[in-house]
């Protein structure tokens, strides 16, 4: 049987049981994603995008303004330029999902919860300290992420762990305590093993297979997965051919305990991880005809 919680998750404005497996749609507000290449940099296709993801099952969205990897610069007032009042614009199309922003800069959080966020996605590791207070203040959740060592926007370049589960755990630990004692709620708070951050495609693998040694700290685990280098290099794929792999990992994920899953292909994860919860029994199948008529 797959790792079991029994925490509640809250996330500013909505609760989540224990055994709720939440799908986080990514949409970016870059022109240079190594994704779509810029397909939602445009408003109106952001917000489209933002529709069918709520439609497809999204629980929450992801709304990041700069490349994760390398790039054009992009500084605070810039990348508050491009979410910001796209945060604001989607809190009134859609006034019950949650919003999370991907952004390392406190300065950034602070404006877009001020617009209407309610997770601060800090996918760096806590490059800026301050971020953890700014989301205290705004009684936001916070998702805190092993990169490492490395600093935003760079590529690991020959790292190393003695063990790198131990290192995810004892750092990603360390930053939710941190943020408790900042004044985050217990509850408002998520760990990331940051698969590709800081980490060869054998750590991610790594990270992946002892996933439930994370789960088994207790603080609610996100897995950020899709498409991303370390399913690309494992099955010899690109970009556009790597959703097989990103789902075979999302399911193993969601099995060994993992609570939200980062996605840029939303119908499909929800049906894995809907399909994980009802093979581990906490949620029925939608229809039931088979052999009972």
């Amino acid at each position: 049987m797959g790792h079991r919680v029994t925490v509640s998750l809250h996330l500013r404005r909505r609760t989540f049981g224990p055994d709720d497996l939440l799908v986080m749609a990514i949409v970016n507000r870059t022109p240079d994603s190594f994704y779509d290449r810029g397909a939602t940099y445009d408003d109106d296709a952001a917000l489209a995008a933002v529709d069918r993801a709520a439609a497809d099952g999204a629980d929450l969205v992801d709304i990041g303004g700069v490349k994760a990897g390398p790039g054009d610069e992009v500084d605070a007032a810039e990348e508050i330029r491009r979410v910001v009042p796209f945060v604001a614009a989607v809190r009134e199309r859609h006034p019950d999902l949650v919003i999370s922003v991907d952004t390392w800069r406190s300065e950034v959080a602070d404006a877009c919860l001020s617009a209407g966020a309610d997770v601060m996605n800090d996918a760096w590791g806590g490059a800026d300290p301050e971020l953890a207070a700014v989301a205290a203040s705004y009684g936001a959740a916070l998702v805190c992420t092993h990169v490492g060592g490395a600093m935003p926007r760079t590529r690991p370049h020959r790292i190393g762990y003695d063990d790198v589960v131990a290192d995810v755990i004892a750092t990603t630990v360390s930053l939710a305590e941190r943020a408790v004692s900042l004044g985050v709620d217990e509850h408002s708070v998520l760990i990331d093993p940051g698969h590709d951050f800081g980490k060869n495609t054998y750590h991610s693998l790594d990270v992946t297979r002892r996933l439930g040694e994370m789960v088994a700290t207790g603080w609610p685990v996100l897995v950020s997965l899709s498409n991303k280098d370390f399913v690309g290099e494992t099955l010899d794929r690109p970009v556009p051919e790597r959703l097989v792999g990103t789902l075979a990992t999302t399911a193993v994920c969601a099995w060994l305990g993992a609570r939200v899953f980062r996605a840029h292909n939303v119908a499909e994860t929800r049906q894995v991880v809907d399909m994980v919860a009802s093979i581990r029994g906490t949620r029925p199948p939608a229809v039931a005809r088979r052999g009972l008529a």
